[in-house]
This record gives structure tokens, sequence and C-alpha cells, in this order.
């Protein structure tokens, strides 16, 4: 495992080409996030996606978050788009708000955790938006932590975690941590609340004006 500073608001072009050797080589990459450290993979490798579990101690069947590096990549993982998807994200894009919606048939059921269905999000942060881009898909979003603990906050606490289990960690400083991201399901007959974070109900509903809040 090696760790690689970076500025993870505007990342030098051979650390971007570092991270994407490693996951387009099926290893899972540390990074930071708007929040917290997230652990990247290519989603499109199945073998890539099941260690990434193993690492986190997760059961194989729990889904995984997307990061896109803008809003025209999630036609490589999504299908048909809710009608209410293009105002939504237009809005709230780069930003912290996870959509769910229907998953493209070419990618592999395990990302949805069986349900045929993605989370997608545009990050608000650079740095795994330019590894997406460079990528040519979206990468995983996973909060770098063991299953039931608190998600790691700086690259010392990811080494200290993960160790050897993962390929590469990008040192981007300590992340402010913080409320997650808002996840609005809308695959339903209504789009329904999942999760409540830093996107409020309240900005939600003029898009959203039928939205249900569990």
């Amino acid at each position: 495992m090696r760790v690689t500073p970076v500025n993870p608001t505007d990342p030098r072009a051979d650390r971007l080409s570092e991270a994407v050797e490693v996951l387009a080589g099926g290893g899972i990459v540390a990074l930071p996030t708007e929040t917290v450290y997230g652990l990247a993979a290519d989603p499109f490798n199945v073998e890539a996606l099941q260690r990434l579990n193993r690492v986190k101690r997760k059961p194989q069947d729990s889904p995984f978050l997307l990061l896109l590096s803008d809003p025209s990549q999630v036609a490589v993982v999504a299908g048909r788009l809710p009608d209410c998807y293009e105002r939504l994200v237009e809005s709230f894009w780069p930003g912290p708000l996870t959509v769910i919606v229907p998953s493209a048939p070419e990618l592999p059921a395990s990302v949805g955790g069986g349900q045929g269905t993605v989370a997608v999000r545009v990050p608000g942060m650079v740095l795994p938006r330019r590894i997406a881009a460079r990528l040519g898909r979206p990468i995983t979003g996973v909060s770098a932590n063991l299953y039931g603990e608190q998600p790691c906050r700086t690259a010392i606490e990811v080494a200290g975690t993960f160790g050897e289990s993962i390929e590469m960690i990008l040192d981007g400083g300590p992340t402010p941590g913080g409320v997650a991201s808002t996840i609005v399901d809308l695959t339903g007959a209504k789009p329904r609340l999942l999760r409540s974070g830093l996107v409020p109900m309240a900005s939600l509903e003029p898009f959203l004006p039928d939205l249900v809040h569990d």
C-alpha cells in the first residue's frame, strides 16, 4: 500500500494517472471527499467489488454508491431516468445529493445489491470527479471504515484501519466529517427520502412536490 500526497482541489495529472492505473487493475484507492475518506474501486469489476466488501467487512449484497465525473456520466451506469431527475440534479450537483435510479443492464447487479438500481452522485470535491473522468466511468464512493465503525477522516486513520488490504491512499489532508449526503430514491411511484443529510427536505420539495419521508 502506498500513500501519495495530493491536492484534492487541484490534483496533479501524475497523481490522477497513478490512481487510475490502480483502479483499472482491480485495486482499491482511498481518497478524501467533502466529508470523510472514501474507498474507490471500478464498479464494472465484480471481483474488485467483492473484495471491497470483504475489506470493509460488509455483507456481499451491500450496494455501492457511485461517484460521477459530471452529470453526463450517469449514462454509463443508469437505465431510463425519471422525469424529475434532470431538473433535480441540475440544481444540486455537484453537491451532497445522492439519487437512486434504475441501473443499466451492463452494470453488475452487485452494485445495487441485486435490486436493479444504482445510487449516484456528482461530488462537490474535485479529486473524485477528476479520477472518474480519467477512468472513463464512475468510481465507488463508499466510506472508508469497517462495517459499523466511524468513517476515517485522515489518511493516517485509513492506513491504520486497512493497512495492506488496499493498494493506495491519496492523502489530501484531514476531511471535515459532519453530515453525510442526502439520499433520495427515484425508482418508486413517488420519490422517497431515504436519508436526511446536507440537502434539507425543504430544499427538495419544490423539485419533488410528492416527496415521501419515511
